[in-house]
């Protein structure tokens, strides 16, 4: 275990300044995804998705992102799963996404509210029908006897459904709308730079963080 504490990295592949920042953050995520395409970064819409439960106990795990624009942060999943528990009782979550390969961060706050249903049923007819009937399968979060609960459960389902499995009414979107954003650039001597946005009323206020 001594040489996890020997394990570092120093930063050089790039640099943010407060005049390259954009007046709004959500150009510059999209800038900044994009460049995690390109730089061929494996999953760049895999995410941290961080919740809390009624007496404040966190969770965090990997989502990915399916939507981002001026509305928000866009993401589906069994609303009946720990994360749609918590965020029924608590509608505030944190985003984390890691482009290793870019030396960057990206954290994002904001309130949580469920799509509309015709938004669910968009991006749900578009995915394979294995996936639709996973959705169906797949009591998520829930404890399950075994493996094979869920395996039965997939064949029944497509027996029933066949390549045509409609929406599960616990299955849909939901949309993190930000109000802070803050983007990380690895820099050299652990002296990275951290560019923090605000949203105050209508506008966003931005602010260098001492990393």
């Amino acid at each position: 275990m001594d040489t996890i504490a020997q394990l570092r990295k120093n930063y050089t592949f790039g640099q943010l300044s407060e005049t390259e920042a954009p007046s709004n953050p959500i150009s510059l995520f999209q800038t900044w995804f994009e460049q995690a395409i390109k730089a061929e970064c494996p999953e760049p819409n895999s995410m941290t998705l961080a919740t809390a439960d009624q007496a404040g106990n966190p969770s965090a795990r990997i989502v990915l992102l399916k939507g981002a624009d001026q509305d928000g942060f866009t993401f589906f999943t069994n609303y009946e799963s720990q994360k749609g528990k918590d965020l029924a009782v608590r509608p505030q979550a944190a985003l984390l996404f890691h482009w290793h390969e870019l030396e960057r961060q990206v954290r994002i706050k904001g309130v949580v509210e469920r799509v509309s249903a015709q938004e669910s049923d968009g991006y749900f007819h578009s995915r394979p029908a294995a996936s639709r009937i996973g959705a169906w399968a797949s009591p998520q979060s829930s404890e399950i006897p075994n493996r094979e609960f869920l395996e039965e459960a997939e064949k029944r389902f497509a027996a029933e459904f066949g390549d045509h499995p409609p929406r599960p009414k616990h299955w849909g979107g939901y949309r993190l709308r930000p109000t802070e954003i803050e983007f990380w650039q690895g820099r050299p001597s652990r002296l990275h730079d951290r560019i923090h946005y605000q949203l105050d009323g209508s506008a966003w206020l931005i602010a260098r963080l001492a990393p």
